[in-house]
């Protein structure tokens, strides 16, 4: 483990009785990383982080999180207040946001502002108002100010917008982006695979338990050396070219035909990728 890297997982592994979960999964996540697991229900993501938060024993493999082994550092107050945790936590439904978000402050050694929690997940006003009164995007942020309210160098988020409307959810990004500026590790699972491409650094593509690809959004699966799609409008309908160089492809048609109508350069998407992905494992 490398000075740069803050969590470590080398031949991972879990079972649940005669089912695997998690087969020899290996993984490095580097400091200030936002780092997405992907993959069908199932595949193994949840699994994964509840052990590296020090929720679950492995069965093999190892595993470290800032140079500490979670299945014993999960005792350890001094390394649980370094980590955040964001879980469907708003269990005290009578509570007000204020009171939530300084009760959690309190557990910590050198808690951020609760005021300055509140503002940064965009509950400024409803400081007064009580769990139970909150929509649900509105107790998804509250979940993410009791994670965040310790400092944490390196933050949890499973599934972090399940249930959120595109709106609710591109502020979230917002969130994530500016603790991700502020130089936290944040390891996250989601089934939006837009939501990976616009915050991840790198993604992992978990099936069946097992790691089937590995790198940035942009590369996953070999998707920026994949066949472009040229497409164009004619009279008698829509024509396409598959070419590995499509910017000398479109020079070509322009210099043939001059104007191109309707003129699109498309490459697989990361849901292609994906979806390439999981079909090949089963």
């Amino acid at each position: 483990m490398t000075d740069d890297t803050v969590i470590q997982v080398r031949g991972l592994r879990k079972s649940y009785g005669h089912t695997t979960a998690i087969d020899g999964v290996d993984l490095a996540v580097r400091r200030g990383e936002v780092f997405a697991l992907l993959g069908p229900n199932g595949a193994g993501k949840t699994t994964t982080v509840e052990i590296l938060e020090g929720y679950r024993r492995r069965d093999g493999g190892t595993a470290t999180v800032l140079g500490e082994d979670p299945a014993d550092a999960g005792r350890n107050r001094r390394w649980r207040a370094r980590i955040g945790v964001v879980l469907q936590l708003t269990t005290e439904p009578e509570l007000t946001v204020a009171e939530m978000v300084g009760q959690f402050a309190s557990y910590y050694p050198r808690p951020r502002d609760p005021g300055e929690v509140i503002e940064l997940v965009g509950l400024t006003g409803l400081e007064g108002r009580r769990a139970h009164q909150l929509s649900g995007g509105q107790q998804r942020r509250l979940d993410v100010a009791l994670g965040i309210v310790g400092r944490p160098e390196v933050l949890f988020l499973d599934e972090p917008t399940t249930g959120f409307d595109p709106e609710a959810r591109r502020q979230f990004w917002d969130l994530i982006r500016r603790l991700a500026d502020d130089g936290t590790t944040i390891l996250l699972t989601t089934h939006y695979l837009e939501e990976a491409e616009a915050l991840a650094h790198r993604v992992a593509v978990l099936a069946a338990g097992q790691l089937v690809a590995l790198g940035e959004p942009a590369t996953l699966g070999g998707r920026a050396a994949s066949d472009a799609q040229v497409s164009w409008d004619t009279p008698g309908g829509r024509r396409a070219v598959s070419t590995t160089e499509p910017t000398r492809v479109v020079v070509e048609l322009a210099a043939e035909y001059g104007d191109l109508p309707g003129l699109t350069v498309t490459r697989p998407s990361l849901e292609d990728v994906y979806l390439q992905l999981i079909g090949a494992s089963r």
